[in-house]
Order: structure tokens, then sequence, then C-alpha cells
């Protein structure tokens, strides 16, 4: 019994097609959790982590640091995204609250998911969200609109060299990923 066509051109057309389906499923399952640690231990993309629990720390009120926040939407998400302020100066140390305003401007209940990065990518390691929207999805209603708010500490120990830092957030549409059902239940509102 012969597992592989005879005629050269079809067994090669059939390894061609094996290939690329194995180098599909190594993309899609494999290089994603790979590029998520590579990232975490790097610390490459900005990646920033998850939720920082606060502690009393001793503000260094003798350094500033620049903070920049820019938002843009994914091409599929139709939103009006964007931080209330586009740049704050803290001190090392110092939680500070930043608000960002999100709309929903089509006739439909969406899901929006945030995804960080931040730049240099060597400050990630250092800027700690406690509270932030993007540890959540966001649900709004149709032509809903609500305040989204994240804090943030920048840790004491950042390289003298780092002044600026910029805090980036993409918004993704992710509504297709959850029932009705789902969506109404985690509905934002505005606080």
């Amino acid at each position: 019994m012969k597992l592989l066509p005879t005629d050269p051109i079809k067994r090669l057309s059939l390894k061609l097609a094996v290939t690329s389906f194995g180098f599909l499923l190594f993309a899609l399952f494999v290089m994603p959790p790979l590029y998520d640690a590579f990232c975490e231990i790097t610390g490459l993309n900005g990646k920033t982590g998850d939720k920082y629990e606060a502690v009393d720390a001793v503000v260094d009120t003798s350094r500033d640091i620049k903070v920049q926040f820019v938002a843009t939407n994914n091409s599929g998400m139709p939103w009006q995204f964007g931080p209330e302020v586009k740049t704050v100066t803290v001190h090392p140390g110092e939680q500070t609250r930043i608000n960002y305003r999100v709309k929903n401007t089509t006739g439909k209940d969406m899901i929006g998911q945030a995804i960080p990065s931040l730049t240099p990518y060597k400050a990630s390691s250092y800027f700690h969200k406690t509270e932030c929207f993007c540890f959540n999805q966001q649900a709004l209603l149709a032509g809903t609109e609500a305040e989204l708010p994240m804090y943030f500490i920048i840790d004491q120990d950042l390289p003298e060299h780092i002044k600026t830092v910029t805090l980036s957030y993409t918004l993704f549409d992710v509504t297709d990923r959850f029932s009705k059902e789902e969506l109404l239940s985690m509905v934002v509102t505005d606080q």
C-alpha cells in the first residue's frame, strides 16, 4: 500500500501542502506563547505586564519623568478612543491616575480590548499599572461612551538616562468572541 502518489508533481504538491499546514499550526499555536514569554523575559515590545500591587514607597522628588500617552485603533475598530491628557510629568514612586475616553460611534453594541506597549522597551520593567482598563475587555452599547481610568507608578529604580516614557494603547474589536448575553453583562458605565 502506497501512501504517497507515484506522480512526482502530485507527490511534491502533497509534501508542500503538508509542510504549509504544519507552518500554519506552528504560527497559530506555538509562536504566540513563545513570543509572549520572550517579551516578558527581555522586555521587548514594551509589554507592561499584569496588575501591580502598590506598596508604600518613597517618592523621588529629585527626578521628573515625562510620560506621554498615545491611543490608536486597529483598522477594524470604529470607536473614538484617547487619553484626556497627552503628557504628564511624574516623580518615580508617585501613583498617578490618567483617564481615557472611549465612545462607541456605531449603531451596534461592541466589545473592545486595549493592548499596551511601552517605549523605550527598557522602561517596561519599571512602569507598573495598579489599575487599568486594559486588564479587561470593555463593552459599550451603541452610541454610548465611558471614562476609563488607569493608575500607574514609575519605579524609583528606573535608569537615570530615561527621562521620557511613552505608553501606547491599540484598541481592537473583540465583539465576535462573546455572546450577546456576555456583552450585556460586561457593559461599561461612565464613572
